[in-house]
């Protein structure tokens, strides 16, 4: 074999040698039914083929036990929290009082993944408008960020920093330099493949923030004829081919997570076979052409 054939094959091997990415398909508590008790929506889940939970910040010790018990009785891991006073009370606010309640909501949080023994916490770390500048936004949310930092390490929880609509980390340079700047192992990026389909490629961000990634959430997104909508996997214009390199290249071993409007038993098996295409190298997610 020529030099030149050898060093080809050589690159091109760990993307052909990839195969099924070592991932856990995990799902929104959310997306599942809510007429449902919590143990018939974790069983549900189950059954669904899906292995990890992730679930909304919970207020009532007594509502968090009960679906503590329900995931484990499923064989389901509940690996995150998703904060939820982060919109309503940015930590970026000017306003005192506001940021207090952002940061009780996350100390809530931290509670609740103890509780569960999930070690990642999603925060939206701040939100630019009218009234918050960017650069007021990056440092008001980087300074209280900081304040929560001795919680997570107490409790060994990742602060997981996540890329939405909030006018903020606008490209994957941003978001790295973000992270980096805490030095810290406790702040890390849940990276959303369908958020930044709009203004970039998953791939791209997928590759540059690398190791600083320690959860992805999986959806699509779709943007023809200048109508933007999220859509049901495959079905978008996310190259799930190349993001399963990138994840593959990165070494990615975490679980990823559906964020997705719900559905009934039907509509969760097809998620979840959706999934495992994805997972399996990305061709044919929906069935049909390769997204």
């Amino acid at each position: 074999m020529r030099r030149r054939d050898f060093l080809a094959l050589s690159a091109a091997a760990p993307a052909l040698a990839a195969g099924r990415l070592p991932v856990r398909k995990g799902i929104l508590m959310g997306m599942l039914p809510k007429n449902l008790s919590y143990a018939e929506r974790c069983k549900l889940a189950r059954e669904a083929g899906f292995e990890e939970l992730e679930v909304g910040t919970i207020e009532d010790p007594a509502e968090a036990a009960e679906i503590g018990k329900a995931a484990e009785a499923a064989g389901l891991r509940i690996h995150s929290v998703m904060n939820q006073a982060h919109w309503k009370y940015p930590l970026s606010s000017a306003d005192p009082a506001v940021v207090e309640r952002s940061i009780k909501g996350m100390e809530t949080s931290f509670e609740n993944a103890r509780v569960w023994g999930a070690d990642v916490v999603l925060l939206v770390p701040a939100v630019v408008n009218a009234e918050t500048g960017y650069r007021e936004a990056w440092e008001r949310s980087q300074r209280q960020i900081r304040r929560l930092l001795p919680l997570a390490e107490k409790h060994k929880i990742v602060i997981a920093v996540e890329n939405v609509w909030n006018r903020f980390l606008l490209s994957p340079l941003e978001f790295a330099r973000y992270v980096d700047e805490f030095q810290s192992p406790w702040v890390r990026a849940y990276f959303d493949v369908g958020n930044v389909v709009l203004f970039g490629f998953p791939e791209d961000w997928i590759r540059t923030l690398g190791h600083r990634i320690v959860r992805v959430h999986f959806k699509d997104f779709r943007f023809r004829k200048r109508v933007a909508e999220f859509v049901n996997l495959g079905e978008g214009d996310v190259n799930w081919p190349a993001v399963h390199r990138a994840l593959a290249e990165i070494g990615y071993k975490g679980p990823a997570t559906l964020e997705l409007p719900g559905g009934d038993a039907e509509y969760l098996k097809d998620l979840s076979r959706r999934m495992d295409r994805i997972l399996e190298g990305g061709q044919n997610v929906s069935g049909g052409a390769a997204a």
